[in-house]
């Protein structure tokens, strides 16, 4: 039997604005298995991002968490203090984030700010055993030990992005969350990053949340893959089943325009624009963009239910 090792249920969050309240993530609803790769996917503006910020509780103001629970293992995060869920970030759980720039100190050398990850979290670590682990840190994520006395800036997008995953897999987490995190980085670097992060995931025996729109790496990667729309989780489907079998008209629609070697030269967009999430339609929000409309979708929003076996999809036509 497969163990959930994340369940994040009903879980809303709003960011309040003078024009109203932008639902960012609208009951979202769904598990992460033991050892297992779930990719979250969609257009920009989806809520992927709020999603992983929430499940750390990072969510910042305007922003609210109004209303769900995300239980980490059989601890509920939402009934913990500021100074608990600190202690479990990192330890517990960790994240890889997006714009590594940004999330390093630039006047700090790599191997301090991996010290300082350490001790926040109470590990004595004389300075000889600091080395030796931050040594073997970088050596994990296939830096060499010299970069741990160089600064950000001296690192090229990729090793940047392996430091901090480095940083991220520091306190052996079990679930790590990687949002979009070769989003500023060529081809060739993506896909050494993602290798990275396959092998340092199998090292930690971790579960890991990959963040992402470009639908065809994330389907390199993930076993799982959910598809967000307008702050929903619309289908959650094994990687194989939502590409050969999808089951929601935007998960159908979105696969249909990855370009392909079959048809070169000919590109298929989605019609419309992903609607504001201050002022969704009544309804099913996919509803003005979906040639499959029933007149049924235009007042009533669809269920998130299983549609098969270990499939999940948000849709009246099922």
């Amino acid at each position: 039997m497969t163990t959930d090792v994340l369940r994040v249920q009903d879980l809303v969050v709003h960011y309040h604005t003078p024009l109203g309240a932008v639902r960012a993530a609208d009951h979202i609803t769904f598990t992460l298995r033991a050892e297992e790769r779930l990719g979250l996917a969609g257009e920009s503006g989806s809520g992927k991002s709020t999603m992983a910020l929430a499940i750390l509780r990072m969510i910042k103001p305007p922003g609210r968490i109004e209303a769900g629970e995300i239980w980490l293992d059989d601890r509920n995060l939402m009934t913990l203090s500021e100074e608990e869920m600190r202690q479990v970030r990192l330890a517990r759980i960790a994240m890889i984030p997006q714009g590594s720039m940004n999330s390093l100190n630039p006047v700090i050398r790599i191997k301090e700010q991996i010290g300082d990850a350490l001790r926040d979290h109470g590990v004595p670590l004389s300075r000889r055993d600091l080395e030796g682990r931050v040594r073997d840190l970088l050596q994990s994520v296939g830096l060499q030990p010299q970069v741990a006395e160089m600064y950000p800036h001296e690192l090229s997008g990729g090793m940047k992005q392996r430091a901090c995953i480095a940083i991220a897999i520091s306190l052996r987490p079990k679930v790590i969350i990687a949002d979009e995190p070769t989003s500023a980085l060529d081809v060739v670097v993506q896909k050494q990053v993602m290798e990275t992060l396959a092998r340092v995931q199998k090292e930690l025996e971790a579960s890991v949340i990959l963040v992402g729109h470009d639908m065809g790496l994330v389907a390199q990667f993930v076993n799982r893959l959910g598809v967000m729309y307008a702050g929903k989780l619309v289908e959650v489907s094994p990687v194989r089943d939502i590409f050969t079998k999808p089951l929601h008209p935007y998960t159908q629609m979105l696969i249909a325009s990855l370009p392909s070697l079959e048809q070169k030269g000919t590109f298929r967009g989605i019609p419309g624009l992903a609607p504001l999430l201050r002022d969704l339609p009544p309804g099913c929000a996919f509803h003005p963009r979906c040639p499959q409309a029933l007149d049924r979708c235009r007042t009533e929003a669809p269920q998130f239910k299983e549609a098969r076996p270990d499939s999940w999809a948000a849709c009246h036509l099922l």
